[in-house]
């Protein structure tokens, strides 16, 4: 099946993608590294995650550490830090952002927002101030590179949840 035209993403754009993912999970990496001292899964894939956003080759380092930070969050003494380790999974993940035009990818780019939106909500904070942050944190090319995908369905979880709002934010945060 050949791509749409306009939903190929140059590496630039794919790193800015990771860059955005990165600095949501690292918000939320000491969530994790507080509740659980000696696991380094969830820090090392947001090494990962960093490494590529600053110039290194997508490799096959991200994805297993992403797959080691998923365990780590199966792991995890409870929600919160699951939640923490999989954003930091999540960032690693997103650079295998794929030019597929499907609603499913959008997760990829803001997963790892949403898993901050909702440690967030976990401690009390208000969502919509952190929802605007996050939202702006999403610098271009990162909304012009969601805008390529379909709108996700509303999801059945409140990370699912979270991740569509974030989805309408970011999307509105870059109009044309």
């Amino acid at each position: 099946m050949p791509t749409p035209p306009g939903l190929d993403l140059t590496v630039e754009e794919l790193r800015a993608v990771v860059r955005f993912a990165a600095a949501c999970a690292a918000d939320v990496l000491p969530v994790f590294e507080s509740a659980v001292d000696d696991d380094a899964r969830p820090r090392e894939a947001l090494d990962a995650a960093r490494a590529f956003a600053d110039g290194a080759a997508r490799s096959n380092r991200q994805r297993t550490t992403a797959f080691a930070a998923h365990r780590a969050a199966r792991d995890a003494p409870d929600e919160v830090a699951r939640l923490a380790a999989l954003a930091c999974a999540d960032a690693a993940g997103a650079a295998y952002l794929h030019p597929l035009a499907q609603a499913t990818q959008v997760g990829h780019v803001l997963r790892s927002a949403a898993c901050v939106a909702r440690v967030a909500e976990l401690r009390g904070e208000d969502v919509g101030v952190v929802r605007a942050t996050l939202a702006e944190r999403a610098a271009p090319p990162v909304p012009a590179v969601l805008r390529r995908y379909p709108r996700p369905r509303r999801g059945r979880t409140r990370l699912e949840e979270l991740l569509v709002v974030l989805d309408t934010a970011v999307r509105g945060s870059d109009a044309r």
